[in-house]
C-alpha cells in the first residue's frame, strides 16, 4: 500500500543514497572496463610517480557516481610531459588510488602540478548546485568516527550498502578555483568531513604547467583544526556537472612522500 509513511520512507532513502553518492568523492558503484587500470598502470604518467613510504593498496581505478555521465580521464602527453588528461563534459567522476593506511609525520609533502586551459566562472564550490572545479587533488584520511555527527552517519552506512565502502574519515581536496582566495577553506555542502582548500585562484597560470609543493600536516590542520590521521588514498577529479559546461586539465606525475625517516619507520 502506497500509504503516506511508506512514501516519506521511500523519499529519505532516495535523499541519503543521493547524499552519499555526492559525499563519497570518489566510492562509487559503476565498475571501470577490464583494461583501463591496466592501461593506465602501463602509461609514462603513473610510472613517473613517486611515492615515498606510502604503498599502495590496489590500482588506479575510475569511480563513477552512478549512472551519471563520467569525465573521461586517459594517459596523455602535454608540453613533452607524461600527463593524465580529463576531459569533462557535463560530467562528474573521480580517478582514485587507495594507498595503505600509513601514519604521516610533520614532514610529510605532496608535489602535484596541473595544465589547465581556461576556468569555470559560474561554479562556486561553496554551492551545492554549482559545486564544480576544474582542477582538484585528493587526499583521504583514517580517523575516529566516534566524533562524526548523526548526518554523517548515516551517509557512511548508506554509501557502505550502495558501494560497499564507508565515507572517509576525511577528504582533504586541492582545489584550482576562480572565485575565491588562495587559502580559502570551504566545506562540501553535504559533510564536513569532505573539506577543500583553494590552492590556487583565478586565470594566472592558464595555458602552462603549474608546480605545486603542499605541506600535507599544515593543510590537514589549517582545514580540520587537528593533525591528520593515517593516509589511506589519493584521487584527481575534474568535474562540471552542475554548471552543465566542458571543462578540461591535465596532471602531472604526483610525488607523495609520508616524511618518515628508516628510523621512524
Amino acid at each position: 500500500m502506497n500509504t503516506p509513511h511508506a512514501r516519506t520512507d521511500l523519499q529519505r532513502r532516495q535523499w541519503l543514497l543521493g547524499l552519499g553518492a555526492l559525499a563519497l568523492g570518489g566510492c562509487a558503484s559503476a565498475p571501470p572496463s577490464a583494461d583501463e587500470p591496466l592501461r593506465l598502470a602501463q602509461s609514462a604518467w603513473a610510472r613517473a610517480m613517486s611515492l615515498d613510504g606510502v604503498t599502495p593498496a590496489g590500482a588506479w581505478a575510475h569511480r563513477r557516481y552512478g549512472n551519471r555521465r563520467p569525465t573521461h580521464y586517459s594517459a596523455a602527453e602535454r608540453d613533452g610531459r607524461p600527463a593524465l588528461h580529463a576531459l569533462s563534459e557535463s560530467g562528474n567522476s573521480t580517478l582514485r588510488l587507495p594507498l595503505e593506511s600509513q601514519a604521516l609525520s610533520p614532514a610529510a609533502r605532496l608535489h602535484f602540478s596541473w595544465w589547465v586551459p581556461s576556468l569555470m566562472p559560474h561554479a562556486d564550490i561553496k554551492t551545492a548546485d554549482a559545486d564544480d572545479a576544474v582542477a582538484r587533488v585528493i587526499l583521504t584520511f583514517d580517523g575516529d568516527r566516534a566524533s562524526w555527527s548523526r548526518r554523517d552517519h548515516m551517509i557512511s552506512e548508506m554509501a557502505q550498502l550502495v558501494t560497499g565502502e564507508p565515507l572517509p574519515y576525511a577528504t582533504l581536496m586541492y582545489v584550482w578555483d576562480d572565485r575565491y582566495p588562495v587559502g580559502t577553506v570551504v566545506d562540501n555542502p553535504h559533510t564536513r568531513r569532505i573539506r577543500k582548500l583553494v590552492v590556487q585562484q583565478g586565470p594566472e597560470g592558464l595555458g602552462r604547467w603549474v608546480e605545486h609543493e603542499r605541506d600535507i600536516w599544515a593543510d590537514y590542520q589549517l582545514a580540520f583544526g587537528q593533525p591528520p590521521g593515517a593516509l589511506n588514498g589519493l584521487g584527481l577529479m575534474t568535474d562540471s556537472n552542475n554548471t552543465r559546461v566542458t571543462a578540461e586539465a591535465w596532471y602531472g606525475p604526483i610525488t607523495l612522500s609520508a616524511g618518515l625517516t628508516s628510523a621512524a619507520v
